[in-house]
C-alpha cells in the first residue's frame, strides 16, 4: 500500500474560536487528522479551560491538556475592532471556523454566518451552542451538567432506586464535538461540488439527545418512559454489573447463542433448559426472576476466573478497571493509549492518544498543547503578512 506522508485533512486550515469542551474537542479531532488548527483566546486570561484545576502539567490545567493538542494559539481581542478585523482576515484564508458565542454576542460583533459568508464564501462555520439558533432557549448558555438534566440523560443514569445520575464525564459536550467533527468534514466534501461554504448550527441538546439511540426511541415506540436500568441494559438481559467474590464483572450476553455458551460454561444447566429464558424478549420479561438467579451464581467465583471461563466460552464481559489498571493494561500499551509529548521547556506531558490508527496515511506527532498566545506573532506574521513593526502597534494598543 501507497503511504501518504501527510495527514487525512493535510492543506485544511481551521480557526477554533471556541471555549471550553466541544468545539476545542472537535478542532483537536481534526487537528490530529492533520488540519492546521489556528486556536483564537481572548489576551491576558485565554480559555477559561486553562485554569480548571488542579491537576495541572506546569501553567496548563489537565483540562485544557485534554482538547486542545495539535493546535497553534494566538489571542485576539474581538471587543477590539483591530482585533476582529485580524479575526475577519484569517477568515479569508482559512476553510473552517469553529465558534460558540452567543447569538447575541455574534451579531454584536458582526459575526454571523451572513457577515463571515460576506468575507469567505467558501467558508464552513460550524456554531455550537447549548440550545442552536432557534427555539425558546436559543438566547440561553448551555453548560453539559444541565444539559445531561434537561435532555432526558439523567433520568435513565444511576441506580433504580437512587436519585437521577450524570454521566461521569461531560458527555454532552464530548458528543456535540463528534458531531460538529463530522458536520464539517460532510461539508468539506460537499464543498468540492458546489463550490460554496455552509453554516452547521449545532446545539448540545439536540446532541445529547440523539446519542440516547435505543433508550429515546423506546419511548417514542411505546409512549412509556422507561424507569432507570442502573448497571443493566433496558433491552437486553442479561447485560449488566455482577458482584463476584473479590470485585465486579460486566457481563453482557447479547444474543440466544451467547447465553446457552454462558450457561454451559457457567454449569447453570437448570438455566439453559429453563424455557423462560431461552429467547432474549423471555429473558427481558422474566428480568426479574433470572437475575436474582444470577447474582449468587456471579458471586460464586473470583473476577479472574470468571473471565477465564467466559473468555473461553466467547462470552462477552469485561472487569472494572480505574485509570491507573487500564494504563498499565496490555491491551492499552500495545495501542498506546498514553502518548508522551514534550512542552515548550521540553518537560514531558502525557496525553491520552488519539484513536485514529489509519492504514495508507500518516499522523504527524503531536504538537503539545499551546502556551497562552504562544503562535501570535508567526501566525499573524506569516498568513497575514503583519510586520514586528505592526505586531508591536497592535499589541500596545491591546488588540492582540
Amino acid at each position: 500500500m501507497e503511504i501518504d506522508p501527510h495527514g487525512p485533512l493535510a492543506g485544511v486550515r481551521v480557526l477554533d474560536a471556541s471555549r471550553v469542551l466541544a468545539g476545542p474537542f472537535c478542532g483537536q479531532i481534526l487537528g490530529d487528522l492533520g488540519a492546521e488548527v489556528i486556536k483564537v483566546e481572548r489576551p491576558a486570561n485565554g480559555d477559561e479551560t486553562r485554569a480548571w484545576g488542579p491537576p495541572f502539567a506546569g501553567p496548563l490545567s489537565a483540562y485544557y491538556l485534554a482538547c486542545n493538542r495539535n493546535k497553534h494559539a494566538i489571542t485576539l481581542d474581538l471587543a477590539h475592532p483591530e482585533g476582529r478585523r485580524l479575526l475577519l482576515q484569517l477568515v479569508a484564508k482559512s476553510d473552517i471556523l469553529l465558534e460558540n458565542f452567543l447569538p447575541a454576542s455574534a451579531r454584536k460583533l458582526g459575526l454571523l454566518p451572513e457577515h463571515l459568508h460576506a468575507v469567505n464564501p467558501r467558508l464552513i462555520i460550524c456554531s455550537i451552542s447549548g440550545f442552536g439558533r432557534s427555539g425558546p432557549l436559543a438566547h440561553t448558555p448551555g453548560y453539559d451538567f444541565a444539559i445531561q438534566a434537561l435532555s432526558g440523560l439523567m433520568a435513565i443514569t444511576g441506580p433504580a432506586e437512587g436519585p437521577p445520575c450524570k454521566v461521569g464525564v461531560a458527555i454532552a459536550d464530548i458528543v456535540a464535538g463528534l458531531y460538529a467533527a463530522i458536520g464539517v468534514l460532510a461539508c468539506l466534501h460537499a464543498r468540492k461540488t458546489s463550490g460554496r461554504g455552509y453554516a452547521i448550527d449545532l446545539a448540545l441538546l439536540d446532541c445529547a439527545l440523539a446519542a440516547q439511540v435505543n433508550v429515546a426511541q423506546a419511548f417514542l415506540t411505546s409512549g412509556q418512559v422507561a424507569p432507570r436500568q442502573g448497571n443493566a441494559h433496558l433491552q437486553i438481559v442479561p447485560y449488566q454489573l455482577f458482584e463476584t467474590v473479590d470485585g465486579h464483572l460486566v457481563l453482557a450476553v447479547g444474543n440466544d447463542g451467547q447465553w446457552r455458551r454462558f450457561c454451559r460454561a457457567a454449569s447453570a444447566d437448570e438455566l439453559l433448559n429453563d424455557r423462560r429464558f431461552t429467547t432474549n424478549p423471555l429473558r427481558v420479561e422474566n428480568r426479574a426472576i433470572l437475575i436474582p438467579l444470577l447474582e449468587p451464581l456471579l458471586r460464586s467465583r473470583s473476577t479472574a476466573q470468571w473471565q477465564e471461563v467466559l473468555s473461553a466460552a466467547d462470552v462477552p464481559h469485561g472487569p472494572v478497571l480505574d485509570y491507573e489498571a487500564l494504563f498499565a493494561h496490555p491491551q492499552a500499551v500495545a495501542r498506546d493509549l498514553r502518548v508522551t509529548v514534550r512542552d515548550s521547556q521540553g518537560h514531558p506531558v502525557d496525553l491520552v492518544n488519539s484513536p485514529f490508527r489509519i492504514a495508507g496515511a500518516t499522523l504527524a506527532e503531536f504538537r503539545p498543547p499551546p502556551g497562552l498566545g504562544a503562535d501570535t506573532t508567526a501566525v499573524l506574521r506569516d498568513i497575514l503578512g503583519i510586520d514586528n513593526e505592526q505586531l508591536a502597534a497592535l499589541k500596545q494598543q491591546g488588540a492582540i
